[in-house]
C-alpha cells in the first residue's frame, strides 16, 4: 500500500490559489483534492509530487507548518488595484529568479573580461527634466521620431529598439513564457516588465505576452529606470495620479521618447476616435493607450474624459489580446530564443562554453538549450562558431 503524507490543508489551498487554479480546475486535475483539504484522505507521496509540479511549488513547502512568505525580490513599482495582485504568481517569481541568475553569470563574465561599466546606468536622476532625459535616451538609441517613421511595422521598430539597447550594453530579454515552458504564459495584467540595474550587467525583461506596441513602451520605460540606476518591477500604469513618483517619472520619459508632445500637437486631428488613435499609433509605433495618455498630457482632454476614453480603449485592446491565436510558444525556437535570453547574453555564454571557461551543462541551462545540437545552432544564430 502506498505511503500517504500528512499535509496541512492551508498549504494545499495556498498552493492552488498561488498558482491561479480555480476550484473547478483543481477538482478536474486532482479529484481527491477536496478530500485532502477536509482531512478525509491523505495524498500519496507520488500524488503530492504531481500536485507540487502542477502548481509550480517546491515539494518542501508542503512539509511546513504554514505557507511561506514570498515577497517580490525587487522594489515593486506596481500600483495595486486589488489584493490578488499583491501575491506574486510562481510564474513571475520564477522569471525574476531566472533573470537574476543570468545577470549574476554575466556580471562575473564581464569582470573576467575587464569590461568597462555601462555608461547609461545611473547617468541621470529622477529629478532631471523629463524632456532632457527623453531627448538623451532617444539620441543614444538612435530611435528618434524621424528615424522611426521609416519602420514599416511595430515588429521592425521593436527589433530595432532591442538591438539599440543592447548596443548600449543593456541585456534585453523579451518572453511571454517562463523559461522554455510554453504552457506557462506570463500575464501582462500582473506585470509588464522589470529592470535589474547593475554597472556591468544591466538587465531589462519585457513581458512578451503583451502587444508589440506595449512592449516598445515597456522597454523604453525600463531603460529610464536603468538610466536612473533603479531596479524594480513595473506594471506601466498610465492612469494613476497617486502611483509611485519614480514610476510616474519613467512613464513620462518613455512617453516623451516615443510621442513627444510637440509632435503630437502637430499631427493630432480631433476627435480622438478609434481611427485617429490607430493612425497616430501606427505613425509613432506606440500603443493607442499611449496616444490617449499623450492627448491628455497635451491638455486636450480633461481628467474625466481621459479616464473614460482610456478605460474604453483598454477594454478594446484587452479583447484584441484575448483573441490572439499565435500563442506564447509559437514560432521557431532558434529565432525566438536569442530574444528570450538576450542576443548579447547568448553570444557570451556560447563563446565561453566553446572556449572551455563554462561547462556545457551549465551553459545549456543558462540559454535554455535541451541538447548540444540545439546549443550549437543557437551559437551559430548569434554569430558564434562551434567546436
Amino acid at each position: 500500500m502506498a505511503d500517504r503524507v500528512r499535509v496541512r490543508p492551508t498549504l494545499l489551498e495556498w498552493a492552488a490559489t498561488r498558482a491561479g487554479l480555480g476550484d473547478d480546475e483543481v477538482a478536474r486535475r486532482f479529484p481527491s483534492f477536496s478530500a485532502w483539504v477536509s482531512g478525509d484522505r491523505r495524498p500519496t507521496f507520488r500524488q503530492l509530487e504531481g500536485f507540487a509540479k502542477a502548481v509550480h511549488a517546491p515539494l518542501g513547502y508542503f512539509f511546513l507548518d504554514e505557507p511561506p512568505e514570498e515577497p517580490v525580490p525587487l522594489h515593486d513599482f506596481r500600483t495595486f488595484r486589488d489584493e490578488r495582485v499583491r501575491r506574486p504568481s510562481p510564474d513571475l517569481l520564477d522569471t525574476i529568479h531566472l533573470c537574476q541568475s543570468r545577470q549574476e553569470w554575466y556580471r562575473e563574465h564581464a569582470l573576467a573580461e575587464g569590461s568597462e561599466p555601462v555608461s547609461l546606468v545611473g547617468s541621470v536622476t529622477t529629478t532631471a527634466p523629463v524632456r532632457d532625459v527623453a531627448r538623451g535616451i532617444a539620441t543614444a538609441l538612435r530611435f528618434t521620431v524621424e528615424e522611426r517613421g521609416a519602420y514599416a511595422s511595430w515588429e521592425i521598430a521593436r527589433r530595432r529598439l532591442i538591438d539599440a539597447a543592447e548596443d548600449l550594453g543593456v541585456l534585453v530579454m523579451v518572453s511571454g513564457i517562463v523559461g522554455n515552458s510554453t504552457h506557462r504564459r506570463l500575464d501582462p495584467q500582473e506585470f509588464r516588465g522589470f529592470a535589474l540595474a547593475d554597472p556591468l550587467a544591466p538587465v531589462i525583461f519585457v513581458n512578451g505576452a503583451d502587444t508589440k506596441a506595449a512592449q516598445i513602451f515597456t522597454l523604453v520605460h525600463e531603460l529610464a529606470h536603468i538610466a536612473a540606476g533603479q531596479t524594480g518591477l513595473s506594471d506601466v500604469a498610465l492612469t494613476d495620479h497617486d502611483g509611485q513618483a519614480d514610476e510616474r517619472w519613467a512613464n513620462e520619459v518613455a512617453a516623451e521618447v516615443l510621442l513627444p508632445l510637440a509632435d503630437l500637437r502637430e499631427h493630432y486631428r480631433q476627435p480622438p476616435d478609434v481611427g485617429e488613435l490607430e493612425r497616430l499609433a501606427r505613425s509613432f509605433k506606440v500603443s493607442t493607450l499611449v496616444v490617449v495618455k499623450r492627448v491628455y498630457d497635451a491638455g486636450l482632454l480633461g481628467w474625466d474624459e481621459y479616464r473614460e476614453l482610456y478605460d474604453a480603449e483598454l477594454e478594446r485592446v484587452v479583447a484584441i489580446l484575448a483573441r490572439r491565436d499565435d500563442g506564447p510558444g509559437g514560432g521557431d525556437w532558434l529565432k525566438t530564443q536569442p530574444l528570450r535570453v538576450s542576443r548579447t547574453f547568448a553570444r557570451a555564454v556560447t563563446t565561453d562554453a566553446f572556449e572551455g571557461r563554462t561547462l556545457f551543462r551549465d551553459a545549456y541551462a543558462l540559454v535554455g538549450a535541451a541538447r548540444h545540437e540545439s546549443f550549437e545552432h543557437l551559437a551559430a544564430e548569434v554569430g558564434v562558431g562551434g567546436r
